[in-house]
């Protein structure tokens, strides 16, 4: 029976013996240089004085961008299961709907008041 010695080097890397992944360092540097680009954009929205609803729209986009780049990257969330994503982002996307929701309902109200209370 053969058996290997307590100080062999095992044939796999330490974060493939514990079931996680190993990622090459390329795909890191390409997402750090696309957040520097994403960034670069951002802040050319003021530097080029843009106003009104293109430079919300813009400053958004560029945003919900990065943090989704951040999220699927360095928190290694697009490597997951469907259902661990699901558990961590529908959450706070319901949130976000109820806080949608209430804004709308507060419009509504405000422009009751002002029309029956002058």
């Amino acid at each position: 029976m053969a058996t290997t010695p307590a100080h062999a080097a095992p044939d796999v890397e330490p974060a493939e013996s514990h079931g996680g992944q190993a990622h090459p360092i390329g795909l890191y540097l390409k997402v750090w240089v696309l957040l520097f680009i994403l960034s670069t954009m951002s802040y050319m929205v003021d530097y080029l004085h843009l106003s009104g609803m293109l430079r919300w729209i813009l400053i958004l986009l560029f945003m919900v961008l990065k943090a989704g780049l951040i999220v699927a990257v360095f928190m290694h969330m697009a490597w997951e299961r469907l259902a661990l994503i699901c558990a961590i982002l529908l959450p706070p996307l319901c949130l976000l709907v109820l806080v949608w929701l209430m804004a709308t309902e507060a419009d509504y109200t405000f422009l009751t008041r002002g029309m029956f209370f002058r």
